[in-house]
């Protein structure tokens, strides 16, 4: 079963498909290690994590990477304030965000490449969009300004755009006067902070530069599936596909997908505002099924507004529905249960993730399965049904990462 999905720059429905080699390349925004992760990030992590575990359970090949951004002037800020460095900072952060996804039950990417390891790949970017007489110097910084280009070929721009973009004043971005387009490559910084040799004199690549070095690289462009959080559309995403339009000849994914922000009092969760909740927290309190049904209680691109009481409800209701599946594939059933009836379930929930990665659908076939059960007084499977119904059991835990049996 193929997995379709709403390209989020053209608005069409795609499918999702291998078109060099065997593989889906599958090329996800990843953290800025300075502090700990939170269940915004979770959130996104967590629809990527359904969209690579449906295509493996598939049969599909996926080739998933996901950047480690260990290079940025939030790094520098909050080393200092530590009094470390920001290697050992990002280094610290890195492994534990790993653990934290890990308890999460996300399957981690292929490869984890380090901003810090593509700087001379970055340089090399730079380089190339210098040749095109369209990168200018301002001050001790310097920014590439792209052609204009027909409706439909990049995200929109400018300053109306520019004015609802989520405020990112440590991810270089300018939106000069009637001009949203431009964006850095290069900005001059020496020692004690991180910097690199480049044409421009001792400094740092432009933020925007890093995924494009990356993917280029280790997957080639265009990638079949790209995204990350709905902020990353404007100006990350717009950026990087700018570079590959003017580098490429070619958008840099087929396929985007944006996921919604979580809310934490009214405003999108977010390390440099400490308005937010830590995943590790959350994890410890609602169990990584728990969370995983909370956060995917929702459409992906639907923002979520966290409440602790609603996400225990998920935790209760997941644990609900997994001790009546438990009680109903017990060893020497005498009821009346037919592995029929959840392999219905299965085959629902396959096509709910592969027609939008309905996740909110699917646990809602999940929901009406746990109230089928609680309704037959014997609860229990009819002799020799009990193999094909974890069989089945089986191919919807895969799918959604979320403990039934």
């Amino acid at each position: 079963m193929e997995l379709a999905l709403v390209d989020a720059l053209t608005g069409r429905r795609m499918e999702v498909r291998p078109t060099a080699g065997p593989a889906i390349r599958l090329y996800v925004c990843g953290p800025t290690v300075y502090d700990a992760a939170h269940v915004g990030h979770a959130s996104t992590y967590l629809y990527f994590d359904v969209v690579r575990r449906f295509l493996e359970a598939e049969g599909r090949r996926v080739r998933h990477v996901m950047n480690v951004t260990d290079v940025e002037d939030k790094i520098d800020r909050r080393a200092a304030a530590l009094g470390t460095t920001p290697r050992a900072l990002a280094r610290r952060e890195e492994a534990a965000f790993v653990r934290d996804l890990v308890a999460l039950g996300v399957r981690l990417p292929e490869a984890r490449p380090r901003a810090s390891d593509y700087v001379p790949a970055m340089v090399a970017v730079g380089r190339a969009l210098a040749r095109t007489g369209r990168v200018e110097r301002r001050g001790d910084e310097w920014y590439y300004v792209p052609p204009p280009r027909a409706a439909g070929e990049n995200f929109l721009s400018g300053r109306d755009l520019a004015a609802h973009a989520v405020d990112e004043p440590t991810h270089p971005f300018r939106a000069e006067p009637g001009d949203g387009r431009s964006f850095q490559v290069w900005k001059r910084q020496g020692p004690p902070l991180p910097s690199w040799e480049s044409p421009w004199g001792r400094g740092v690549p432009g933020w925007h530069l890093e995924c494009f070095a990356m993917a280029e690289r280790l997957l080639g462009v265009p990638v079949d599936l790209h995204g990350g959080g709905r902020d990353l559309a404007y100006p990350h995403h717009y950026a990087e596909n700018e570079v590959a339009l003017e580098l490429e000849g070619r958008t840099f994914s087929r396929v985007y997908l944006h996921t919604g922000f979580v809310l934490q009092d009214g405003a999108k969760m977010s390390k440099s505002t400490g308005n937010l909740v830590l995943l590790r927290r959350a994890l410890a309190e609602y169990g990584r099924s728990g969370l995983r049904w909370y956060l995917l209680g929702r459409p992906y691109r639907e923002r979520l507004a966290w409440d602790d009481r609603d996400a225990a409800r998920a935790r209760e209701e997941a644990a609900t529905v997994r001790a009546l599946i438990r009680r109903w594939i017990a060893p020497g059933g005498s009821g009346r249960g037919r592995a029929t009836t959840v392999r219905a379930v299965a085959e629902a929930v396959r096509r709910e993730l592969a027609g939008g990665l309905r996740t909110d659908r699917a646990l809602g076939r999940l929901r009406s399965f746990g109230r089928a059960l609680a309704r037959d007084p014997s609860g229990r499977l009819a002799r020799g049904e009990r193999p094909a119904a974890v069989a089945a059991l089986r191919g919807i835990e895969e799918r959604l990462g979320i403990e039934l049996r």
